[in-house]
């Protein structure tokens, strides 16, 4: 039996995931914020090492390299790569470089360029393996990665973090960390339009709440104002986004406002799934594929376009019981399948 754990180190998470014999039986993730260090990391390594098991290799892609912790882009490949290698030691360790293959841990700086935010190739890779026309859409607590597959083959116009955003197939939008400000400027209270103030009062982890779509587990993350995660919590963190308290209005007025904001955040995410098919124009046949945590709001992104729906999981093989998780950790899974 092989037994391969495949994994992804964000910026603010680190999510693994266990194939044994080409099916995840097992997918984690673990908060492990990198702005204030790289300790927290090292801590996710070793929770997450210790619920997975032995293996007999690990495959590594990385998005926390763009983490203000480090001066460079380059340098944070190579110290996160380092630092995978030295929590996974006794056992080889290989880092996803993209269209490059795979490269060893010492020579992942040499191929900074391929090695850094790769796991969305990692992700779309595997989709074109099983799917040869697709639309991969995975939203995740900070981003949502919008990602052709065309013929086999993943088909983006950018590779580098800079060129997916010119080119729209990278978003700012997650379902947890995304500011309030980053989906709308002004928005509908009582009757008139009112402008947000530009502050940190609030994230999407508050409106979703509120909305009571939340997943289970998804916000590991501590609230705006280090207070309590429940919807009174949540919907007094929204009322200053708009300079007012809870109790100046009612449920259903901080009801109605969450749905404005996720409205919005939706708008944000349709807009660039119709820049990326207006240059491939995408069969009318070929499915969008949903990942991450925000699976749900790209099934309903999937309907408002008039195409089918593909859950990640539904492509995978993979236990019952890691199907969710598996999905919400979709480019870790994704390499260790493509490696098993």
């Amino acid at each position: 039996m092989s037994i391969v754990i495949g994994w992804d180190i964000g910026g603010v998470h680190l999510k693994a995931a266990r194939a044994e014999s080409g099916r995840i039986v097992k997918a984690v993730q673990v908060a492990s914020p990198l702005r204030g260090g790289v300790e927290r990391l090292a801590e996710a390594f070793n929770r997450a090492r210790a619920d997975l098991g032995a293996a007999e290799r690990h495959v590594v892609t990385m998005t926390g390299e763009l983490a203000d912790t480090f001066p460079s882009r380059p340098e944070g490949v190579e110290h996160l790569a380092m630092l995978a290698a030295h929590k996974l030691n006794g056992t080889p360790v290989s880092i996803y470089a993209g269209p490059a293959g795979y490269v060893r841990p010492e020579e992942a700086r040499e191929h900074a360029g391929l090695v850094a935010s790769a796991n969305w190739h990692a992700c779309a890779s595997f989709i074109a393996s099983r799917c040869p026309n697709a639309l991969l859409i995975d939203m995740g607590s900070t981003t949502t990665d919008i990602v052709p597959v065309i013929d086999g083959k993943v088909a983006a116009r950018g590779y580098t973090d800079a060129q997916r955003l010119g080119t729209g197939e990278l978003v700012y939008a997650g379902l947890v960390r995304s500011f309030i400000m980053a989906c709308a400027d002004r928005a509908p209270f009582k009757g008139a339009w009112t402008p947000l103030i530009n502050e940190n009062f609030a994230n999407m982890a508050d409106v979703y709440r509120i909305l009571g779509t939340l997943p289970a587990e998804a916000d590991l993350m501590a609230t705006a104002d280090g207070r309590e995660k429940t919807r009174e919590g949540s919907q007094a963190r929204l009322a200053r986004m708009v300079g007012a308290d809870d109790a100046d209005a009612d449920d259903r007025a901080w009801m109605a406002l969450a749905q404005w904001f996720a409205e919005m955040q939706m708008r944000r995410v349709i807009d660039a799934v119709m820049l990326a098919d207006s240059e491939h124009l995408l069969p009318a046949n070929a499915p969008v594929v949903g990942a991450g945590i925000g699976a749900h709001v790209v099934s309903e992104i999937t309907r408002r376009l008039g195409r089918s729906y593909v859950g990640f999981d539904a492509l995978l093989d993979a236990m019952p019981q890691a199907r969710a998780a598996a999905s919400q950790c979709a480019p870790a899974a994704a390499l260790a399948l493509l490696n098993s």
